[in-house]
């Protein structure tokens, strides 16, 4: 995977440069830095080392097809980036066995993908794998969830312990009822038996 290493005194100085000699933006890349000592009478130097993200995604999409196959599967990619975070679609002509019972095959690729990511280039890299739509009907069932709950607590006062639940599941609970007037989530429990209380305010 190509990386582009600059040295100078200010980071934004040295990222500023980067992107403009190569034609980048911001969006477009991720980037480490570290401190060097500079030679005598220089004072340190600062490192920046930038990768784009259109390589990283088709690298984790190049490792991912190599595990993928080896568990005997056919598979297609659709990448997009929205907001820091890359959602990379998978579909497969066997999609319950890449999810997995809950969604854990699926959960276990993705952490294989950002640990690939985290030994090349020392950065962790924010990804959402799906396959299909799962994740999507996921969520519209948590959300829907949410608000029922949520309704049901304002009208009786009495606070409601939902399932337990990964983090991502709790994040989209919490998000859904950020506005959602006279109640608060907090999530409880250890994992793996966190699980999220909607409260009466």
């Amino acid at each position: 995977m190509e990386k582009i290493i600059k040295e100078g005194k200010e980071i934004d100085v040295i990222l500023d440069e980067i992107l403009n000699e190569n034609n980048l933006t911001k969006e477009e890349i991720v980037y480490t830095t570290s401190e060097k000592k500079g030679k005598l009478f220089q004072g340190n130097l600062k490192e920046v080392t930038i990768y784009k993200k259109e390589d990283i995604n088709n690298e984790i999409k190049k490792y991912l097809q190599e595990v993928i196959e080896n568990m005997g599967l056919e598979i297609s990619f659709e990448i997009n980036t929205k907001d820091e975070r890359t959602t990379i679609k998978m579909y497969s002509n066997n999609n319950p066995i890449l999810i997995g019972k809950n969604g854990q095959t699926l959960k276990a690729l993705e952490i294989l993908a950002k640990q690939k990511i985290q030994n090349i280039t020392g950065i962790h890299y924010k990804i959402n794998l799906d396959v299909s739509n799962y994740k999507d009907k996921i969520k519209r069932n948590l959300e829907r969830l949410a608000i029922t709950t949520a309704k049901e607590v304002v009208k009786t006062k009495v606070p409601v312990a939902l399932d337990n639940m990964t983090s991502y599941e709790r994040r989209i609970i919490h998000n859904k009822l950020t506005d959602f007037k006279g109640i608060k989530t907090e999530s409880e429990g250890e994992e793996p038996n966190r699980h999220i209380v909607i409260k009466p305010e």
